[in-house]
């Protein structure tokens, strides 16, 4: 029976270019829409650019151009990005449109209209330097309930522990660095508690897997709480209908871009779009996301889509997060791997998506790229395993029968090439159809392994050289078997079916590994000839090859190197050459002057230099040294150094604490008696005061180059 899905994936933020680490979902929601299209199902297959939000507002601002602007080209690129790694949406939308528009203030309206919008006072952070609210993610501090420094405003990302921003310990503004004050401002409010019931009901029958299930029941025991659904300006997003300077928070018009998304691909005919959404729904309706909002998916979500009369989610599809090489993705290593740096690099993008499928089962588990193990599978699998077969065996058929394959086989090859069909793709298909590609895939390279060792002990080749020589035999094979043959004809029919036979398994392995290398598929069903059919029941026989030529090449190791290199910000100083032994020279007349003068530096010496902003996280004396202070610094996405700075005399550490500074990123950590020193930070000082701390205008964040 045929069935009517919509598939939705998480919608990428459009504040920069996508990672290797984004890839993961999206490689996982493609693969399934594709096998279920194999099967023969209606499936539609939507996704946008989530285009909301401070962030956004802030990122346009830093570049100087319009928030319109901004996301515009972030979505062109994201686009571009999926498409080149067969990402194959139906529709790639922007949450800033006005079919998002009219949704959000629709679901919202209906909200309202049956009793779930509230609306109250409440005191919220205020950043009297750059005079805005702060959203929770603009504001960090220690986490009330474990402690740990540098947390987010709404949850620890080191106990897990959720709050609110006002419970934060000695918290700072992420934009400016000042403390936040608390200020009075109306905000409105989704009453997720009046709809807890609806939302049990909900997880209890949707297909979710079970640790998911297990997560989102600890939050239900716990009680949910209204959820608030305002922010306000500036803030770029849809104003609330009806509450001038208020604005949707991101998090309530972003998955509603699933919906409008879906809308604009249907040419906002409503009654189409209500086939879909409506409560009376038969289509599934299955979102594949990152386990890192499962909360937004598994309670807030469904609860909005109950509130206003729409058909809630079939289920949800999780994934985990992408490390590289064991650890977390990481700059300064080169493992913070942008999407168009592994194209750039001459990488086959889908061999990627062959190495996450075997990694992804049907849990939650993060996924590594150990990207030395990424060469030798993608080279022994699609390469040695898979297309090995073809390549081994077409030019025999091409030489010797025009291309031909046999019509018919001998009741042992009939029955040996059998083996290969009916219940194996079927066990294939069955684990694509739960999301476990790795064991799918384990069961396809099982058989390519088999069928290698087929031609191993029938030896084509050898067939092949007794046409050649005009002999009978015998000859003897790898496996210890003595072949001999009657009559010419009959050597000529064991090479045509054999190797009829191991291009029908290869014909096969095509089918099983289509879903996951659509391109490469293509090309093999491409040589495999237009009668060649998609049965995985029985073989076909008796159809055309077409010439054969090269399917897929290896990975080159040097490409790896490439693309590491290209993703590297090196935070080491440029090591200084070792001085050679002087050799006796006669004294010169007249000391030649240097490049840029006696005492100078030049511009290459200075460009050596990498000066960052850096954040003061913590400051406290050090015991045994009058004039130390330790300070913990906070690059952004540079991750966070030690430094020692003779300052104490000038600023008492408590007054340090959430500054912007300037600070040598790139100096030779040295080793002290009080720890390692990982950079200097810059001050100014003269006979008649200081030290005085550099610090840079507001706007400015940490990991900012200084040029």
């Amino acid at each position: 029976m045929s069935r009517r899905i919509l598939v939705t994936n998480a919608l990428p933020y459009a504040n920069g270019p996508l990672h290797l680490g984004h890839m993961v979902g999206y490689i996982q929601a493609d693969i399934w829409v594709r096998f279920q299209r194999m099967c023969g199902h209606d499936v539609t297959y939507v996704c946008a650019d989530d285009a909301h939000g401070t962030p956004i507002m802030l990122a346009a601002e830093k570049a100087g151009v319009s928030p319109e602007a901004f996301i515009a080209g972030m979505q062109a690129s994201h686009a571009a990005d999926f498409a080149a790694f067969g990402v194959a949406f139906d529709h790639y939308h922007s949450t800033h449109s006005d079919e998002n528009r009219r949704l959000s203030e629709s679901i919202y309206s209906k909200l309202k209209a049956a009793g779930y919008i509230a609306s109250r006072s409440i005191e919220q952070a205020f950043d009297p330097v750059k005079q805005m609210f702060l959203p929770d993610r603009y504001i960090k501090g220690e986490c009330p309930k474990c402690g740990t420094a540098d947390q987010y405003g709404d949850n620890c990302e080191h106990c897990g522990a959720t709050y609110g921003p006002t419970d934060l310990k000695n918290p700072k503004s992420v934009v400016s660095g000042a403390t936040p004050v608390l200020k009075d401002s109306e905000h409105y409010f989704f009453e997720l508690s009046k709809l807890q019931a609806e939302v049990e009901q909900w997880l209890a029958a949707a297909d979710v897997h079970s640790s998911v299930k297990s997560k989102l029941k600890e939050w239900l025991d716990g009680g949910l709480r209204d959820w608030d659904i305002s922010r306000d300006a500036p803030y770029f997003g849809f104003e609330i209908p009806g509450a001038p300077g208020k604005y949707f928070y991101v998090w309530l018009d972003a998955p509603i871009g699933y919906f409008a998304s879906l809308s604009a691909l249907l040419g906002n005919d409503e009654a189409r779009l209500d086939s879909f959404i409506g409560a009376d729904s038969t289509a599934e309706m299955w979102h594949f996301i990152g386990k890192d909002i499962i909360n937004f998916h598994g309670l807030f979500w469904p609860a909005m889509l109950k509130g206003a009369g729409h058909r809630q989610p079939t289920g949800l599809s999780v994934n985990g997060y992408l490390t590289v090489n064991g650890a977390k993705m990481s700059k300064s290593r080169g493992t913070f791997i942008k999407a168009r740096t592994y194209l750039d690099a001459g990488l086959n993008p889908e061999y990627l998506r062959y190495y996450f499928a075997a990694k992804l089962s049907d849990g939650v588990d993060d996924l590594d790229l150990n990207l030395d193990d990424f060469v030798a599978r993608v080279n022994s699998d699609i390469v040695g395993k898979y297309v090995n077969i073809a390549s081994r065996c077409a030019p025999f058929l091409d030489k010797y029968f025009a291309g031909q394959l046999s019509a018919t086989l001998s009741p042992a090859m009939a029955d040996t090439l059998g083996g290969y069909f009916g219940a194996k793709p079927a066990a294939v298909f069955a684990a694509y159809a739960r999301r476990d590609y790795a064991e799918a895939l384990r069961q396809t390279m099982a058989l390519a392994d088999a069928a290698n060792q087929w031609i191993q002990d029938i030896e084509p080749w050898s067939l092949a050289k007794l046409i050649e020589q005009g002999s009978l035999g015998p000859f003897r094979t790898k496996t210890g078997r003595e072949v001999a043959f009657a009559s010419a004809e009959e050597v000529r029919a064991a090479l045509r079916e054999a190797t009829t036979a191991f291009v029908e398994i290869f014909r096969l392995l095509t089918v099983l590994l289509t879903p996951v290398l659509p391109n490469l598929a293509a090309s093999a069903a491409r040589f495999l000839g237009d009668a060649a059919g998609r049965d995985t029941a029985v073989p076909q026989l008796g159809y055309t090859l077409r010439a054969f030529e090269p399917l897929a090449t290896r990975i080159d190791p040097a490409q790896i190197k490439a693309m590491i290199a290209a993703s590297t910000e090196s935070l080491a100083p440029t090591e200084a050459p070792k001085a050679k032994p002087a050799k006796a020279a006669p004294a010169p007349a007249a000391a030649a002057p240097t490049a840029a003068g006696d005492g100078q530096a030049s511009i290459e010496d200075f460009g050596k230099i990498d000066l960052r902003i850096a954040r003061i996280e913590q400051a406290e004396g050090v015991e045994g040294a009058d004039k130390l202070l330790r300070l913990q610094l906070d690059l952004g996405p540079l991750g966070k150094r030690q430094v020692f700075a003779g300052i104490k005399s000038a600023y008492p550490p408590d007054k340090l604490v959430g500054r912007l500074t300037v600070m040598v990123a790139n100096l030779a950590p040295r080793k002290m008696r009080f720890g390692l020193s990982e950079g200097m930070v810059l001050a100014a000082s003269n006979d008649e005061g200081g030290p005085f701390l550099l610090a840079p205008d507001d706007g400015a964040q940490p990991g900012m180059k200084v040029k």
